[in-house]
């Protein structure tokens, strides 16, 4: 079920028409059926293995918790990551790890008949199971004891709002907020609806017009002028924004609206000044969570240069593997390790924080450290949104032909100024919520937000007959 569809609109109206009037079991217990009437709404079938997860890594949880034996809990452990990354592995990765073995066997002279199956990729797969995983752990790490109640840790687990593609939440944030009361107050109720007008806005009016420039661009790079596909990256760079921090803004509205608070997962990332600091804006849960379950055990900083590099490149090379099963990812992650390797090496121990220069020297300094950052972000979106590797390698030969260059598109740099636009009022304000947080200039605010309204209201319109799906829900 996707938020910008009229089956949605259906579903979240019943939603907030029922919940406020229960008391918290039925309101817990309503949730986890209405969650399970969303996940479902796609195939009936991924339900079953939503169930398995939240049955195995409860009953791990407890026992686990329960148990003295180092040797058993270490087994019990086992179990949990076996299972999540077991049915993980089965639908995300068996056609790529047995295309790639059949293709090394022929490159050496084997010629190999390797099974291949018609695997359905489950929406969201990678979202609940690291979500899931991070909960067992963290009773094993001592971090956290386990609930005692079914039901809120299979609403943790299954949580429509943030379900399908984030934020990645923790359990010591999410379930304590599943197990106390909860209300509908006003002031929630407004700064819930101010983040999902921003999160339409950023999805339909800016995410969803980009689509149709980026699909035609990416279907054939090679008959392409070299302005035309920087036009193409400049538009999955604001259109895969604009789309993914737009679900998660709608997510953490709705969520707000019931009287949860769900984690901040942007924070205007493409006003980063380098690699690390975007990693810190960037898909804030999954940065962390690679950090704290990745990179952190294998060592992370504390062994020296080279094992610092080397790590990097292990947590990177998954972060991309994670994204998709297919080398381009993974190629992409490495990038990306490579750039965190490098700019750790330019820092010499010194520690990249997230505060502003106040000197116009400075800010002088800022801009040009952001314009390279964000364009060695963007030459990795290629990597990212083509079909293959190959494909990848033929569009960013073409990027650096500089032939007609001047094809370059004045609309997508308009949507991005629109994006950075939105990103500056949060960075000044300190605030996803400026639209209701602050008190003064309140005309602005309320012309802003009557703005965003009309335009997601007219792109919904425009886009009535070809609703585009999150980019993250393949993941």
């Amino acid at each position: 079920m996707l938020f910008n569809s009229l089956v949605f609109l259906g579903f979240i109206t019943v939603v907030f028409l029922v919940y406020p009037r229960l008391r918290l079991r039925g309101q817990n217990v309503f949730l986890l059926v209405a969650s399970y009437v969303f996940y479902g709404y796609w195939d009936w079938r991924f339900n079953f293995l939503l169930l398995i997860s939240t049955v195995v890594n409860f009953w791990v949880g407890q026992r686990i918790h329960a148990s003295n034996d180092q040797k058993q809990r270490k087994f019990l452990l086992f179990i949990s990551v076996v299972v999540n990354l077991g049915i993980l592995g089965f639908f995300k990765y068996f056609n790529f790890f047995i295309d790639s073995a059949a293709s090394l066997l022929a490159a050496i002279g084997f010629e190999a008949n390797l099974p291949v199956l018609r695997v359905i990729l489950p929406v969201g797969i990678s979202f609940y199971t690291f979500q899931t995983m991070s909960y067992t752990i963290d009773i094993y790490r001592g971090k956290l004891e386990p609930t005692e109640n079914f039901i809120d840790f299979a609403l943790f687990v299954s949580f429509f709002p943030q379900l399908v593609a984030g934020p990645i939440e923790r359990a010591k944030n999410l379930l304590p907020q599943i197990s106390k009361p909860r209300h509908i107050t006003k002031k929630n109720f407004l700064s819930g609806l101010n983040l999902m007008l921003l999160g339409f806005f950023k999805k339909v009016a800016i995410a969803d017009t980009l689509a149709p420039i980026v699909e035609n661009i990416f279907a054939d790079p090679a008959a392409m002028s070299s302005g035309q596909l920087w036009t193409g990256v400049y538009a999955f760079t604001f259109q895969i924004y604009g789309d993914f921090s737009g679900y998660t803004d709608i997510a953490r509205g709705i969520a707000r609206i019931l009287g949860f608070e769900l984690m901040e997962n942007f924070n205007a990332p493409y006003l980063s000044r380098n690699i690390t600091e975007f990693w810190r804006r960037w898909h804030i849960s999954l940065s962390s969570w690679l950090k704290h379950y990745l990179y952190i055990p294998l060592g992370g900083n504390r062994r020296g240069r080279a094992r610092t590099y080397t790590n990097l490149m292990i947590t990177m090379f998954l972060g991309g593997l994670w994204h998709g099963a297919a080398w381009n990812f993974v190629v992409w992650g490495l990038l990306h390790g490579i750039y965190l390797a490098g700019h750790r090496m330019v820092l010499r121990g010194k520690k990249s924080d997230l505060s502003w220069s106040r000197t116009f020297h400075g800010w002088a300094a800022d801009i040009i450290k952001i314009f390279l950052t964000f364009h060695l972000v963007a030459l990795t979106w290629v990597l990212f949104r083509s079909s293959d590797f190959p494909s990848a390698l033929v569009y960013l030969k073409g990027l650096f032909r500089f032939h007609q260059f001047t094809d370059l598109s004045a609309s997508i740099l308009f949507a991005g100024s629109l994006m950075i636009a939105l990103d500056v009022a949060q960075t000044w304000s300190r605030s996803h919520t400026w639209l209701t947080d602050r008190q003064e200039i309140r005309i602005v605010r309320y012309s802003v937000a009557q703005l965003l309204f009309v335009s997601v209201l007219t792109a919904s319109i425009a886009h009535i007959q070809t609703i585009t799906p999150f980019i993250y829900f393949q993941f």
